[in-house]
């Protein structure tokens, strides 16, 4: 017998950050019969931090959310699965069976879900640009899993350089171990804080018996960057700050370089010039999943979903995209840039204009209107360098230091209170605070 198809009034299909921050916000007014979150992951972590897992300065197993929890207490409601196609017409997505990891059995068959709206929310993956060698022989830092098979390759390598600096140390011959090597393609936020954050990691884990390796001799990491400078999007004054810092703690950074091929063990630019490498990292740059080009949908050159200034797809009332799969030109003619703050402003967008939807109330009036309000990069536990923009329009201001780390932290606590709420928040933030005494600084297994 044919499964009957399941419906909901709002179906929102991405719980990242704009995904879920809308889910929320929804759910708590409409109600779970009305509001459906679909992702393929049981729980969310917020994208930004995925650096520091990479690392190891933070538990994947602590920082999670999960979806059902969160839908259970925002009143959505929740459908694990990726999605699989869109019938338009029909107004309804498929949803995939889940399978289990270890034996292949299927969890959850198939499913198909009819919609009143349809909001597309689906992130964004890496880009490759056609650099041979660059899928197959880096990783990029798109997901949790990710940046676990991250942290596990690096934590092998510092093992091995450990064990290999043990044994020249018995044979007479210390100092001498071959240690590891880290390229980082790309020198945008992602770049910098993964290279920051290592640095830190590498050095705390010395403390934890890698007592052989001198860290900035032994884990030696370098950035490569197409542009004239790491940071290219935000001001010189940004930029120049990220690159003192990063070269206080041994980092290497290489501007106007631009890779032409990555082999198993080495990175190759347009001059010849190799970079030797255990550990490579692609964060140059992204694009919006293939998945969209099988949906039917207009699409951008750069693959993302055409919207409107009103975050609707272009020919299809019924549906919107939002976050780094919409192609969005504001009211004010802007081109919105794939950052975390446009997702959120999104969410709220559109959250406000469901809710008058559902009030019987007329159409919000106002198109979507992209407000900046700058840009923080994290250099390291310690500090953080970027420009908050003022009121007037092209006004900024440089911060840096302890106040700047504090306000990058915020951002996080900011996210927590859109989909736990400020109570569960602050009791969030203290507990992990004291959970952080009693553990090691990072993930040793």
């Amino acid at each position: 017998m044919k499964e009957r198809a399941v419906r909901s009034d709002i179906v929102i299909v991405g719980g990242g950050a704009g995904g879920l921050e809308l889910a929320c916000k929804l759910g708590r007014k409409l109600g779970p019969a009305k509001v459906t979150l679909v992702d393929s992951r049981l729980y969310h972590i917020w994208k930004p931090s995925l650096h520091e897992v990479a690392a190891g300065t933070l538990d994947i197993h602590q920082e999670g959310m999960s979806y059902q929890m969160l839908a259970h207490d925002n009143g959505f409601s929740f459908v694990l699965g990726p999605l699989r196609a869109l019938d338009a017409s029909a107004k309804a997505i498929t949803v995939g069976a889940v399978v289990g990891a270890a034996d292949d059995d299927e969890v959850l068959p198939e499913r198909r879900l009819v919609y009143g709206a349809l909001v597309l929310a689906i992130g964004s993956t890496s880009n490759y640009f056609g650099v041979p060698g660059a899928r197959e022989h880096t990783i990029s830092l798109n997901a949790t899993e990710d940046a676990e098979r991250f942290r596990l390759r690096m934590l092998r390598l510092m093992l091995a350089a450990e064990q290999d600096h043990e044994q020249h140390e018995e044979q007479g011959e210390a100092g001498q171990g071959a240690g590891l090597d880290v390229v980082i393609i790309g020198g945008g936020a992602t770049g910098v804080e993964l290279a920051a954050e290592l640095r830190e990691a590498s050095g705390a884990y010395v403390t934890y018996g890698f007592d052989q390796l001198d860290v900035r001799r032994d884990v030696r990491i370098t950035i490569l960057e197409g542009a004239p400078r790491v940071l290219a999007p935000l001001p010189e004054k940004v930029s120049e700050a990220a690159t003192r810092l990063l070269e206080q703690r041994a980092i290497r950074v290489v501007a106007n370089c631009r890779v032409t091929a990555i082999e198993k063990d080495r990175v190759i630019d347009e001059q010849g010039n190799i970079y030797p490498s255990n550990l490579c990292v692609w964060a140059a740059g992204i694009r919006a999943p293939e998945l969209l080009e099988t949906l039917g949908l207009p699409l951008v050159k750069g693959g993302q979903v055409e919207v409107d200034a009103h975050l609707r797809v272009r020919g299809m009332p019924d549906i919107f995209a939002l976050g780094d799969c919409a192609a969005c030109t504001d009211a004010n003619g802007t081109v919105v840039p794939p950052r975390a703050q446009a997702a959120h402003q999104q969410a709220d967008y559109l959250a406000t204009a469901f809710l008058r939807q559902s009030r019987g109330e007329a159409p919000r009036a106002g198109a979507y209107e992209y407000r900046d309000y700058g840009s923080l990069v994290s250099v390291g536990r310690s500090t953080s360098v970027g420009s908050l923009m003022g009121s007037l329009r092209g006004a900024s201001w440089f911060v840096q230091g302890t106040m700047a780390r504090l306000m990058y932290a915020s951002l996080h606590l900011m996210h927590h209170r859109a989909v736990l709420g400020t109570m569960r928040t602050g009791v969030l933030a203290l507990a992990r605070f004291l959970v952080r005494r009693a553990r090691p600084l990072v993930k040793l297994h």
